[in-house]
């Protein structure tokens, strides 16, 4: 098998500290962050024990895109991409929420829903939906942003009434939030698929909002193949997705889904090769571009070059 990249552990010239993520490790230095995907992979907030070759490439990359393809709507925090797997941009205070956005009922909001709640994150939904089906309007419910564990659920009345974030700059993060999923909806339906829901992170540089992190990945968004979802819904059958919802699923089968007791399901080759072809897969499908495989024989002194290339030239 190809070789994953399951953790970094590079001291760099000029660092000031490393910061270790579910899936990235970041290095800071005075006036900038260096971002490295690696290959964990992380469900229901739990970093599973095998990384999958090529994730962290797919998510860069597909992020990189997305990020370049926004930027006329709100500046993000890219500088360059020195290597498949990295990211140096702007060091930005984020925001302690994230805006998740939703156009269906999927997912997180879709097992609430069916536990009976009719209000998520302060936000009132009407009886008689069922799973995957069309909101009437796309609701934006966010989460808290967790250092550790779980984020949690949060409306916006109280993301001001705690102060976490100031009510102007909420205002101009909730106008961003559409504007980017309006943004990636037309670029979703350019490649017959359906952006369901997603996320976005923001922070302030210099005073200003800056769009960070990844975005419209399969990690942070749910996309379904639009030419069968009517019908799918019409049959009550399951939609063809392009998400990490079938890693969930499969650990939901293998009875985990990161509850205290639980025990995180062994990962045998296969199901690591399954669960990389099908990141690839996501790739080629969101992209619309044939997946170019790096060289991951040397893949943490590859990454550790690149990067110090990319900051001597800085």
């Amino acid at each position: 098998m190809n070789t994953g990249l399951k953790s970094t552990d590079y001291h760099f010239a000029g660092q000031t500290k490393k910061y270790t993520g579910k899936v990235r490790d970041v290095y800071e230095f005075d006036h900038a962050l260096v971002m490295v995907a690696s290959d964990r992979i992380s469900a229901f907030d739990v970093v599973l024990p095998e990384p999958i070759p090529y994730k962290g490439q797919v998510l860069n990359q597909i992020a990189a895109r997305f990020l370049a393809a926004t930027a006329d709507i709100v500046p993000n925090w890219v500088e360059s991409v020195p290597d498949p797997n990295v990211t140096v941009g702007k060091k930005c205070a984020p925001f302690k929420v994230e805006m998740v956005i939703r156009g269906y009922l999927a997912g997180h909001a879709a097992r609430e829903y069916k536990a009976g709640k009719r209000i998520l994150c302060g936000v009132n939904l009407p009886d008689g939906l069922k799973e995957n089906d069309k909101l009437p309007t796309p609701i934006i419910t966010p989460t808290t942003k967790a250092s550790e564990g779980h984020d949690e659920d949060i409306s916006r009345e109280e993301i001001l009434k705690q102060g976490i974030v100031e009510e102007s700059l909420y205002i101009q993060l909730e106008e961003y939030t559409q504007a980017l999923f309006q943004r990636g909806t037309e670029m979703a339906a350019e490649r017959g698929l359906i952006l369901v829901d997603t996320k976005y992170e923001f922070g302030l540089y210099n005073g200003e909002i800056i769009l960070i992190d990844e975005i419209h990945t399969p990690d942070s968004s749910r996309y379904f193949y639009a030419d069968t979802y009517a019908d799918l819904q019409a049959k009550d059958e399951p939609q063809r997705q392009l998400s990490k919802e079938f890693v969930r699923q499969w650990l939901i089968s293998e009875g985990f889904q990161g509850k205290d007791g639980q025990k995180i399901p062994d990962m045998s080759e296969e199901k690591i090769k399954s669960i990389s072809d099908r990141y690839i897969e996501l790739y080629e499908k969101i992209i619309g571009d044939t997946f170019d495989r790096v060289d991951t024989s040397d893949i943490y002194n590859r990454i550790k070059g690149n990067i110090e290339n990319s900051i001597n030239l800085q």
